[in-house]
């Protein structure tokens, strides 16, 4: 009988074949396990449609695609793009969607109803996937959940709580940063003592929109409040809960301005 090959290019040699030969021939075969434990071949996908991932049985070659541990893609996209390997493959890929423009990379079976790994059309990341090989019709590719970085993740979540470790968030480009929470949620700072501003520069506490700004205690129960009314010539209200009284401390001269505004005390 002749010579079979696995689905990642290995040569399987019939007993009493290729007399004279075997030592050439499992010399390429290790080449070829080296290749599939490690090896690293750079893609160049087509730039729309679908691009199949050649097995050169025998050759231990970047022709035999699929038998590479480590897969670059690479393309300058015009579209959507599907990667296909065959339906025999089995092997633990990582994968490098180095391909350019805003459209999705799927890895998958040639066919089948596996859905395979896709990348979205922002995700220029790294995956690590494997091929399980695990049916003749509709085998299945698993993505491992790998991520080269936070970028890579376009919806992340955390499990547990987030240490900085002595670094801070920053922005690029003059970028704001924002913390959003959901609905009707707030940002709760548990801190004793909250700063704002750079430093020595000077410092502005500011409504985002047309909002007055409220400054209170104890989330509003039994609190006065200081309320900035937002709009033009708005009030500075200063209002003590029940019978609190507004304490103003130090030198104080109610006369007047020149710009002829004045301070009115509710008494």
């Amino acid at each position: 009988m002749a010579s079979t090959y696995t689905g990642l290019g290995v040569q399987l040699m019939e007993t009493g074949e290729k007399a004279g030969t075997w030592g050439t021939l499992t010399n390429t075969n290790w080449n070829i396990i080296e290749q599939i434990s490690g090896g690293y071949v750079s893609i160049a996908c087509n730039t729309t449609g679908a691009t199949t991932l050649a097995v050169s049985d025998g050759a231990a070659t970047d022709a035999n695609q699929v038998g590479h541990r480590v897969i670059n893609l690479t393309a300058a996209l015009a579209g959507n793009i599907t990667v296909t390997i065959p339906l025999d493959v089995q092997q633990l890929y990582i994968i490098k969607n180095a391909t350019t423009e805003a459209y999705t990379v799927t890895f998958k079976y040639v066919s089948g109803s596996d859905a395979g790994v896709t990348w979205s059309a922002t995700d220029k990341g790294t995956k690590i996937v494997y091929a399980t090989a695990n049916d003749a019709t509709n085998p299945a590719l698993i993505d491992t959940g790998f991520l080269s970085g936070v970028v890579d993740d376009t919806s992340p979540q955390l499990g547990g709580n987030l240490d900085c470790n002595g670094n801070d968030i920053v922005s690029t480009s003059n970028a704001d940063i924002d913390i959003i929470p959901n609905g009707t949620g707030d940002v709760n700072l548990g801190a004793d003592t909250v700063q704002v501003g750079d430093n020595d520069a000077n410092a502005t506490l500011t409504t985002q929109g047309t909002g007055d700004l409220i400054l209170n205690t104890n989330n509003g129960t039994n609190a006065g409040n200081i309320t900035l009314a937002d709009g033009a010539a708005g009030t500075i209200s200063l209002t003590p809960d029940t019978t609190g009284i507004v304490d103003i401390q130090g030198s104080m001269n109610p006369s007047l301005s020149s710009t002829g505004k004045a301070m009115i005390l509710g008494f």
